[in-house]
């Protein structure tokens, strides 16, 4: 279990640490950089899983269904929102209601699996909650701003939804694979009708390496080991560290300064994380089915 916190722990400190080189990206077109950028992850998922001595399971066809739901909603669907959703409202608003996103997980994800919400992971839920809002400080918006920051929210959080039922049939490792190559594969035929390709900078370059390993590869292995392991519901109580993540990076890259409401709000999500994480409500579920063994 401590391997699993980590894990989840590791993957929203990466993610929130990756706001400045997503910022790289601002100039170039999104579906076709979002294209490249789940090529190299699922090509860098799929060597692991070679180089350990196994193989890439099939989905079956509710798999195909799930994954491309997640797809759609939680990968393509979250960037793209975020994206026009701080046109017409304030970072801080975005991540105040991006960071409801733990309290629908810890409740959602155990009614549709048949049982009742945790009470602990409930309660640590809303206090991460309570810990983003201090900590963005809120702020406002106009126009669409509100559905389009509510939209990533619900982004979110199917991406971890849709993969629960497909993450226990076929590991963590696989679920990962498969929606890099199918975001892959949707990002760049709708890319090329909208947006077109076009060849990076250096810097685009770079940034795109980056998130295709760091934040794609390495990030969502780690992300749906933790979900397998904790559950959706308490594994969801996590994603809070990624705005205190955010915070830690724009302090130390110089562009912000570390104000007592700031670190307020740090430690606010760090107590949900604690009591969120306090007992496990189910059984763990192991990360690769025995069928798909690749340890190698």
């Amino acid at each position: 279990m401590r391997t699993a916190i980590a894990a989840g722990a590791l993957t929203s400190v990466i993610v929130g640490a990756s706001v400045p080189v997503t910022g790289l990206l601002q100039d170039y077109p999104l579906l076709t950089g979002q294209a490249m950028r789940y090529a190299l992850g699922g090509v860098v998922l799929l060597g692991w899983t070679l180089l350990r001595g196994g193989r890439l399971p099939r989905p079956a066809g509710r798999d195909w269904v799930a994954l491309g739901a997640l797809v759609v909603t939680g990968m393509l669907g979250f960037n793209a929102c975020v994206l026009y959703a701080q046109r017409y409202a304030e970072p801080g608003f975005v991540a105040a209601v991006l960071g409801a996103s733990p309290l629908v997980l810890a409740l959602i994800a155990p009614l549709a699996a048949g049982r009742r919400p945790a009470v602990p992971a409930v309660v640590g839920a809303a206090v991460v909650v309570a810990g983003v809002v201090v900590l963005s400080g809120g702020g406002s918006w106009h126009g669409p701003g509100l559905v389009l920051a509510i939209l990533t929210m619900m982004g979110e959080a199917s991406f971890t939804l849709f993969a629960v039922g497909v993450v226990r049939r076929l590991g963590g490792v696989a679920v990962a694979t498969w929606c890099c190559f199918i975001a892959a594969a949707v990002g760049g035929v709708l890319g090329t009708f909208v947006g077109g390709w076009q060849v990076p900078t250096a810097r685009e370059g770079v940034a795109l390496v980056v998130l295709g390993v760091v934040l794609t590869a390495v990030a969502f292995g780690l992300w749906y080991f933790a979900v397998a392991q904790l559950g959706a519901d308490r594994a969801g109580v996590l994603i809070g560290l990624m705005p205190v993540a955010g915070l830690v990076a724009s302090v130390a890259l110089g562009a912000q300064e570390l104000t007592a409401v700031g670190l307020l709000g740090a430690v606010v999500v760090a107590l949900g994380c604690v009591v969120g994480l306090r007992r496990a409500e189910q059984p763990p579920i192991s990360i690769l089915p025995e069928r798909y063994d690749v340890s190698g």
